[in-house]
């Protein structure tokens, strides 16, 4: 273990001083954290700036009686959510929950409300949302409740509109959402910190966390005047783990902030063994249940009361889904309409509530999308940009289509209110093809970066060890040649990486050689062709961090090199390591900023290529920029760009990072590109294209999401 290692943050190091789960903290103790979690790591972070990634633009009543068996009055003068008679009660009154997941931090601000409309209109009277960590917290210490993270105006949006909430406080909460909403930060401390267990590291932080979120949301508990009628803690433990301590823990302390009153709850699958894993029995907290949709809803629910105390068990599958999600290289799921609506049909006839997952799914903007596992690590799947999880409400807003019409007609007839009319789809416009031009090579750019921005150390260093949770790290290292060629192999790479090499340790002062791609899902040794340098031959590893997984027993997931690595198999030393984060959504990267690229880089007189060792020449790692304008007389649209043509890369538009794209494994061609993010007069796109561009450099923006891109030759199972 070399010194560097030795001086990863520890346990007890890590001094995270929350105060009393108050929003305002002193100075000292802001600037005694940021000065722990630095010199923590000082072997490899002395000269290391820290990169900054958050999503920045990204009256008490007293109790009412308790319930009987008996009647009830009709009026009551408190407000009042409850459980009694298997039955849910607002203000005294029987109440059937029809509600459904819609993320604010999957939709801009300005289309909360249009979004939460279109949820009114198809029938829903409840609102569930996660609480996603990381992004309210993207470093130790750093608080965001801003933008699209302003998490309290959406609350307060929902009450305006006369929708219910109930919230998914976590701290884990998969959605499909980069490490199930945790902080990666999480991961750069030593001893591994247990995540979702009683372990003591891991409870200190989320009693930190919580004692900061949990104060903010408790005035707006429906006892206190606001919407929110329900909080869960955790989410679907029963198929992870058995830790009971660390359940109860979660209640206690979630207690302590939001009082006796609030119903806490828990959500696993409809089967005995996760239930049995996944509740905390008696009075606490409401065991609530999801389950395939295709399944016989009403013998679960009697299996739901074993879990819960006699008469607080109303049937609530908190997980209705609606469709499904979809990896690259996969079809893109799609469930039928009728068969959905007749499988909601089968709960509301018989007065049982329900929460449709999703109602509308959104977009991951920037590189917050999740990944699953398979049989082991090495089956990596991460998950697409989009996020319309083929909802009712379209990842655009659309609700002219079957499935919202068949949910709706569902609802209509055994809700018990009249709806409201449906809205129109929001307006799309294809704002037509325009040019690109390669404004710079990523490794002629090396000689620009700051010398703070290069870490050295003897092994290849975890991305979170070096204080990056997102992007891009490129590594370098130099070997001896050989006449026949070498073989290099990298047992551990997370996620995919690009190996190029050159004679020159700066690589943009000689030719650059692409020789190959090391997959996570597919790893393998490739060879290294022999350079013909004078001296040893310099190597270049890029690797994208491609979302961390989100569900299941493989979440550990650290990025970047994680193993040594071999040439000839032998374990090759000395490591320079550069970060390139480009950081998320709209904080503009400290890394030659993507705006400096696409204004002071001229164009190129020539399209430089990489040499290959095949007959596939790529360009190899390049920024390409376009500009595009909308007239001032002209309507600012949705519209999405259609990326056919390019390989594989990361899009940003007016600085925000739209997400990814992967058209060549699929399904999703076109990233949606909402009306906000642009504006009057110029507009600027600016591609990091890993691989090659389209051939003619252009880029077309369609009025219309396209999913039928790559092979897709994996079967998408329907629930």
């Amino acid at each position: 273990m070399t010194q560097c290692k030795k001086a990863s943050i520890s346990r007890v190091n890590l001094q995270i001083k929350y105060n009393n789960g108050e929003e305002a903290k002193q100075q000292n103790d802001v600037d005694l954290l940021r000065f722990v979690f630095r010199y923590s790591f000082r072997c490899f972070l002395s000269r290391l700036r820290f990169s900054a990634f958050s999503f920045l633009s990204l009256s008490r009543s007293s109790p009412s009686p308790s319930p009987s068996s008996g009647s009830r009055k009709s009026k009551i003068d408190v407000r009042k959510f409850e459980i009694a008679e298997d039955m849910f009660w607002k203000d005294g009154k029987p109440f059937q929950l029809i509600g459904g997941d819609l993320h604010y931090f999957r939709v801009l601000p300005e289309y909360w409300e249009d979004r939460l409309l279109r949820a009114k209109a198809l029938g829903l009277n409840t609102i569930q949302t996660y609480i996603p960590w990381n992004l309210h917290e993207p470093e130790p210490g750093k608080l965001v409740f801003e933008g699209i993270a302003d998490l309290l105006s959406f609350l307060t949006l929902c009450q305006k509109l006369s929708l219910l909430v109930m919230l998914r406080a976590g701290p884990y909460i998969c959605a499909e959402w980069d490490l199930g909403g945790f902080p990666a930060w999480l991961l750069a401390i030593e001893p591994d910190v247990r995540l979702r267990s009683s372990d003591p590291a891991y409870l200190r932080m989320v009693e930190g966390w919580w004692g900061i979120l949990l104060p903010k949301v408790a005035p707006l508990l429906y006892g206190n005047g606001g919407p929110i009628i329900m909080v869960q803690i955790e989410n679907e433990f029963g198929s992870y783990g058995d830790d009971k301590a660390y359940l109860s823990y979660l209640m206690k302390l979630a207690r302590e902030h939001l009082g006796e009153d609030i119903i806490l709850y828990t959500t696993d699958g409809g089967s005995r063994e996760a239930l049995e894993k996944g509740t905390i029995r008696g009075d606490d907290v409401f065991s609530a249940v999801d389950f395939t949709t295709g399944d016989d809803p009403w013998p679960i629910f009697k299996l739901q009361k074993e879990f819960n105390s006699p008469g607080k068990s109303p049937a609530l599958s908190s997980e209705f889904y609606t469709g499904w999600l979809t990896h690259w290289g996969e079809k893109m799921a799609r469930t039928d309409a009728d068969f959905t609506a007749a499988a909601l049909e089968k709960i509301l006839s018989q007065n049982g509530s329900v929460v449709l997952y999703m109602a509308h799914g959104g977009t991951n903007f920037g590189f917050y999308n999740g990944a699953n596992t398979g049989a082991n690590e090495s089956d990596y799947k991460p998950d697409l940009t989009s996020y319309d999880y083929d909802a009712p409400i379209t990842e655009s807003g659309d609700v002219d289509n079957a499935k919202f019409k068949a949910i709706r007609r569902v609802v209509e007839k055994y809700g018990s209110v009249s709806l409201p009319s449906v809205p129109f789809n929001n307006k799309k416009t294809g704002y037509g093809s325009f040019q690109l031009t390669k404004t710079a090579f990523l490794f002629d750019l090396l000689d620009g970066i700051d010398s703070a921005q290069i870490v050295e150390a003897e092994n290849p260093t975890a991305m979170e060890y070096l204080y990056q949770m997102f992007g891009f790290l490129l590594y370098v290292s130099q070997y001896a040649s050989k006449t026949g060629g070498s073989k290099l192999f990298i047992p551990k790479v997370h996620d995919r990486a690009q190996v190029f090499i050159s004679c020159s340790p700066k690589a943009n002062g000689g030719q650059v050689l692409y020789v190959g791609t090391i997959e996570r899902w597919s790893n393998q040794a490739i060879d290294l062709p022999n350079a013909k340098c004078v001296s040893n031959t310099s190597l270049f590893i890029l690797v994208e961090n491609m979302g961390r997984v989100n569900y299941g027993p493989y979440m550990f997931d650290r990025k970047g090199i994680l193993s040594s690595v071999y040439v000839d198999g032998r374990v090759l030393k000395g490591w320079k390591m550069i970060s390139i984060p480009f950081n998320n959504l709209n904080k503009v990267p400290k890394f030659n900023s993507v705006i400096q690229v696409s204004s002071e880089f001229p164009k190129l007189s020539a399209h430089k290529k990489l040499e290959h060792n095949s007959e596939d020449v790529l360009e190899g790692p390049s920024f390409y920029t376009g500009h595009f304008s909308i007239g001032k007389t002209s309507e600012v649209a949705d519209t999405y760009i259609s990326l056919r043509g390019w390989r594989k890369g990361i899009a940003f538009v007016n600085e925000f990072n739209v997400g990814r794209y992967w058209p060549i494994s699929g399904p999703q061609c076109n990233l949606y590109i909402p009306a906000p993010i642009l504006r009057h007069g110029e507009n600027v796109l600016v591609i990091f294209e890993l691989e090659s561009p389209n051939s003619e450099l252009v880029v077309d923006s369609v009025d219309q999401p396209d999913f039928m891109c790559g092979s897709r030759k994996s079967s998408v199972h329907q629930l």
